[in-house]
């Protein structure tokens, strides 16, 4: 209880060390443009706050990054727990998910918008393509990790496939899930960033692409924080905290 009650302290003493760095990296730069210190940031942040651009734009990222991530895990954990049941079938299916795992985020998402055209279907599902794979294959490996005695015990009690995945299965995949919410989440809004800088007429990514084309780094910057400090509000305040318990029988397991 004591390690969780000082993570938070620790987070904020070590972001503001971040600051500072920041600070001192753009006093010894001497040009604002190239990195401007962070009140001017927090100046721009501000503005578009006020006049709610940023409100809008970060409300259609947010929403992409939730519907890729709710496709992503779903699809994922589907196939991780019928490749981890079927040795036979993962066999065969390896090779297609070990490619899908290793191509270029950039390939897919232009492929997307290639075939499927320039829409919010084809940025929703490029983002969702590139993490499945990485889901996939985080549950397989919990799968394969669960104990074969409660397996076993399922078996002999002859439960019926619904009630062994929800009493059985789910429960010691958790942790495996709760390791693919987190990675998911730090992959899934970087990429969707790509996705709107590529081909989308708003959101963060799509600000980011214009104030670049204006070299104005200052409202680069603001963007890209302000959706960086929702998703750690989201990391601390919610993925953190399900994570623990989703964890916490393990960890009661591994006291006695």
């Amino acid at each position: 209880m004591a390690e969780r009650d000082g993570a938070l302290p620790v987070a904020a003493i070590s972001l503001a060390g971040l600051v500072g760095v920041w600070i001192l990296a753009a006093w010894a730069g001497g040009d604002p443009s190239i990195l401007p210190q962070p009140w001017v940031v927090a100046e721009v942040v501000a503005r578009e706050s006020a006049s709610g651009k940023l409100w809008l734009h970060m409300s259609w990222t947010l929403w992409r990054v939730v519907m890729a991530f709710a496709l992503a895990m779903g699809v994922g954990c589907a196939l991780g727990i019928v490749l981890g049941l079927m040795p036979r079938l993962n066999r065969w299916a390896d090779p297609w998910v070990t490619v899908f795992l290793n191509l270029p985020a950039l390939v897919i998402i232009v492929l997307c918008y290639l075939w499927i055209g320039l829409n919010e279907v084809a940025a929703i599902v490029a983002v969702a393509f590139n993490k499945t794979a990485m889901v996939t294959v985080t549950i397989r490996e919990g799968v394969r990790a669960m104990d074969p005695q409660v397996s076993e015990m399922a078996r002999v009690y002859r439960l019926s496939p619904l009630a062994r995945l929800r009493h059985v299965i789910w429960p010691q995949l958790m942790p495996f899930v709760a390791a693919s919410t987190r990675s998911g989440l730090a992959v899934i809004w970087k990429i969707v960033l790509v996705v709107e800088f590529l081909g989308r007429s708003n959101g963060v990514g799509f600000q980011i692409h214009l104030y670049f084309q204006m070299f104005d780094t200052a409202s680069v910057l603001a963007y890209a924080l302000s959706f960086t400090a929702v998703m750690l509000a989201i990391e601390y305040g919610l993925v953190q905290r399900w994570e623990r318990r989703a964890t916490a029988w393990r960890r009661a397991q591994a006291g006695t």
